[in-house]
């Protein structure tokens, strides 16, 4: 179980880097992600609420205030990742290997965050 905590917190860590990065150049260089979301065929109004959801979304999944909230988290990344890999293929641009790589975090993440669960039920019983 040790082992699986530090793979979790490792990988939970990294991801949540990537993702806060992301959410804060959203605000710092605006007039950059605002083009690039534009080139996606987004629209910009999406940029500031996306940058607070996805730093609403890291407080869920690390301070376990809610296991559903959690759950609703790591879902709301998923499909946000999956769309970002989706648009970035569909255009061509080439630039899909940051999503894929926070979607690859993402789902190892609650992978082993699932596993750690069922571990302290079973201590617990």
């Amino acid at each position: 179980m040790k082992r699986d905590k530090i793979i979790y917190l490792v990988i939970t860590g990294l991801f949540s880097l990537m993702i806060a990065g992301g959410a804060v150049m959203y605000f710092v260089k605006y007039p950059m992600v605002a083009k690039t979301i534009t080139k996606l065929g987004y629209p910009t109004y999406i940029i500031y609420p996306l940058a607070i959801v996805k730093i609403l979304g890291l407080i869920a999944i690390w301070t376990n205030l809610s296991r559903t909230l959690k759950e609703w988290a790591y879902a709301g990344f998923f499909f946000e990742l999956c769309l970002a890999v989706s648009a970035h293929v569909a255009i061509q641009d080439g630039e899909f290997a940051g999503a894929a790589v926070a979607l690859a975090l993402v789902t190892t993440s609650y992978f082993f965050n699932r596993r750690l669960e069922a571990a302290e039920k079973e201590a617990a019983a």
